[in-house]
């Protein structure tokens, strides 16, 4: 079914039809050694999983069913998703084999069939008013904002209020405008159509399926995309772009109350089951469930669930989950259920 040309379905319509697909199933390289152990979108940053920040804003949007596109120890993911968000109807697919974007979406199909649909990459915390998506008088609507460097994002060009032209990675410049990763259709029976194009052609684009092809062929085939402004987005592919997006969202936070057993220098976080006892938190500094903190000062630091930090001085660190680390001041980047002890 072909959503017609000035013919925009309610918002309220749209939000109960709604999917929210969100591919996570990527593997996280540039993460490791955390992404051993856990998917990157269960990473922890400012105080929740990467997927929790992105779930929070599908929810606060109002839609009610959530697609996931899942890897290799998706089944955190998902249950994470069931566990701690009502939603009415939580779908997963695996992908098995690393395709590419295109692909990823092109696996919620059968799920989504022609309703709605809100695409979020699993990577990418965004701001932004999602309204002027679900307003817009399209077959779908990508949000975009400007860049000082496009050659590293997908880009589309403008004309008036229309999309007319999408590049993956430009090698040249074409436009400042970057896809940050946060996408409407209402025309999800033509994006599938088009994803589907690509795959039985074998249309790759840097050795993968692109989902910004597929936008491109949508516009070829006289399908309306409109842009939307996305505020900001915060990246979370490596473990620097982990530590900045940490900063961002902790400012939106309120301080913790240690009672009177560490010095907290906010913003920071500090989950209720964490234990922190003589020490200085902060800032930017988020410590998750279970944490055991002590003797130590940590500064911009993420320090996982169930992870011991003694008698240390940390400071631009990742500590994964389970992991114990004693003694030195260093800056770390340790794995789940590693253990560094400086004697």
């Amino acid at each position: 079914m072909r959503l017609e040309k000035g013919a925009p379905m309610p918002v309220e319509g749209t939000l109960r039809d709604t999917w929210a697909v969100i591919p996570a199933a990527g593997v996280g390289a540039r993460l490791r050694p955390h992404t051993y152990t856990t998917p990157k979108a269960m990473l922890h940053v400012a105080g929740r999983p990467i997927i929790g920040h992105i779930l929070d804003r599908v929810a606060a949007a109002g839609i009610e069913r959530v697609a996931l596109i899942v890897g290799a120890m998706g089944d955190q993911v998902v249950d994470y998703a069931r566990r701690t968000h009502a939603f009415r109807e939580v779908a997963f697919r695996v992908q098995t084999e690393r395709k590419g974007l295109g692909h990823a979406i092109w696996m919620s199909r059968e799920v989504v069939a022609d309703a709605p649909a809100l695409i979020v990459y699993g990577d990418t915390i965004f701001e932004g008013d999602l309204t002027l998506a679900f307003e817009a008088d399209a077959d779908g609507a990508i949000g975009v904002k400007r860049v000082d460097d496009p050659s590293r994002f997908g880009v589309v060009r403008v004309e008036g209020d229309r999309i007319v032209g999408l590049v993956e990675k430009p090698t040249t410049f074409v436009s400042d405008l970057a896809i940050p990763g946060v996408n409407f259709f209402r025309n999800t029976a033509l994006l599938y159509d088009c994803l589907n194009e690509l795959i039985e052609r074998g249309i790759v684009t840097l050795g993968e399926y692109q989902a910004t092809d597929a936008f491109a062929v949508m516009i070829e085939r006289g399908g309306v995309l409109k842009p939307f402004p996305v505020e900001a987005w915060y990246d979370c592919g490596a473990p620097d772009a982990v530590l900045d997006t940490n900063r961002h969202l902790l400012e939106k936070l309120p301080p913790p109350d240690l009672k009177g057993q560490a010095i907290v220098v906010p913003p920071a976080f500090v989950a209720s089951s964490a234990r922190v006892k003589n020490a200085v938190i902060g800032p930017h500094v988020s410590i998750a469930e279970g944490a055991t903190v002590e003797n130590a000062v940590v500064r911009d630091s993420i320090i996982g669930a169930n992870a011991v930090v003694r008698d240390c001085v940390l400071d631009r660190s990742l500590v994964g989950n389970g992991a114990v680390v004693q003694g030195g001041a260093q800056r770390l980047n340790v794995g789940d259920s590693s253990e560094i002890i400086f004697r």
